[in-house]
């Protein structure tokens, strides 16, 4: 893709069965340097003077995956008891607005107002994923069909609330959007005394610790067993005396509250200027992708969320530098989905085996003649 969009590639394409040698120097040309500025984006820029200095790409990888770890462990838990949360945007958004309003609008001490925010940030996103497991517990109403259909008034509400003054919006702005938020509420960065420059924040802690949470509910206690017997069959945990519907909205209210994490971090730890409603940026529907990638495990999550963060760190860097369209990014998250839903596909189609799963036995015709003897 980066060879088929490269303009020079195009050019000396017209003339390739003349001289193939200008062709393949050129895909060599668009791909090598679009790779090398995609490591100098997101992990190391060996064209700076000192060490600490050519670090920052990787500190901002990890400042884009922060969000992406921490919405990817919402859906993924969810994903362990059976269900689909797609509604990653309207619990982002929620959260983000009440921590949002908090930061701003509350003049609290150093530290007490930091936990407050996220406080308000975590409760607000849990009670919005928890309205689709309280549907789906009594009302069996579907939680995909009722999340997105939260997405949506989420964002109007927000979007209201930014219009309004005295809500979200800033006084004396007629701008859709918030007021800074106050230093008492930020995340602070927790890599600035080695270089200003670097924005990593306290929210990518918060995420780590998410990790090692989500791990210990699933691997290590009680009610995660219960999550996991309810996800591989809904109607054997019932028979064995647990209370389904109730796992159901535990599980809603414990993903939105991971998933409202990454909307505090947006707000408080890289839009401290204020926020308008496109504060999501996408994450929530991103994060279904870290969670397939990472088979829905806390660990795996972490990884898959490292990785998106470069490709969202690289290619800025390799637009800039080689004019590599940032659309090739969504294109190759596109197409790991894609990879990840063919193998059961394929499965399906032709008929599969699955893979640890014990052959068919071949019926033997045995004739009467045999069966005698």
């Amino acid at each position: 893709m980066i060879a088929f969009t490269n303009p020079r590639v195009q050019e000396t394409s017209a003339w390739f069965f003349a001289r193939p040698g200008d062709m393949l120097v050129a895909i060599w040309d668009a791909v090598s340097g679009a790779y090398a500025a995609f490591f100098r984006g997101a992990i190391y820029n060996y064209l700076q003077d000192d060490f600490i200095t050519a670090l920052r790409p990787l500190t901002e990888t990890l400042r884009f995956a922060t969000p992406l770890i921490a919405a990817g462990l919402g859906v993924a838990l969810a994903f362990r008891v059976g269900m689909f949360n797609i509604g990653g945007r309207g619990q982002m958004l929620m959260a983000a607005a009440a921590a949002g309003w908090v930061g701003f609008a509350l003049d609290l001490p150093w530290g007490v107002h930091l936990i407050v925010a996220l406080l308000a940030g975590l409760v607000a996103g849990s009670l919005w994923a928890g309205i689709a497991g309280f549907l789906k517990a009594r009302t069996g109403a579907h939680e995909v069909i009722v999340t997105i259909m939260l997405n949506y008034v989420a964002f109007y509400l927000v979007t209201w609330m930014l219009r309004t003054p005295g809500l979200l919006q800033a006084p004396g702005s007629n701008n859709p959007r918030t007021p800074a938020i106050e230093e008492t509420a930020q995340f602070p960065r927790i890599l600035a005394w080695l270089n200003p420059s670097f924005n990593l924040h306290l929210g990518f802690v918060f995420a780590i610790l998410s990790v090692v949470l989500v791990w210990w509910i699933l691997s290590r206690s009680s009610l995660g067993f219960q999550f996991r017997a309810v996800g591989e069959n809904p109607n054997a945990a019932r028979v064995a005396g647990i209370n389904v519907k109730s796992m159901y909205v535990y599980a809603m209210l414990i993903s939105g509250a991971l998933i409202a994490l990454a909307g505090v971090s947006q707000v408080l730890g890289d839009a401290r200027t204020g926020f308008s409603s496109g504060i999501d940026a996408g994450i929530g529907f991103d994060a279904i992708t870290v969670a397939l990638l990472g088979r829905s495990t806390p660990w795996g999550v972490l990884a898959a969320g490292i990785l998106f963060g470069a490709f969202k760190a690289g290619g800025f860097s390799m637009q800039a530098a080689q004019g590599v369209p940032i659309d090739i990014v969504l294109v190759v998250q596109s197409l790991i989905v894609l990879f990840i839903a063919a193998p059961p596909l394929v499965r399906a189609i032709f008929r599969l085996p699955a893979p640890g799963s014990a052959p068919k036995k071949t019926k033997q015709n045995v004739t009467k003649e045999v069966a005698a003897k």
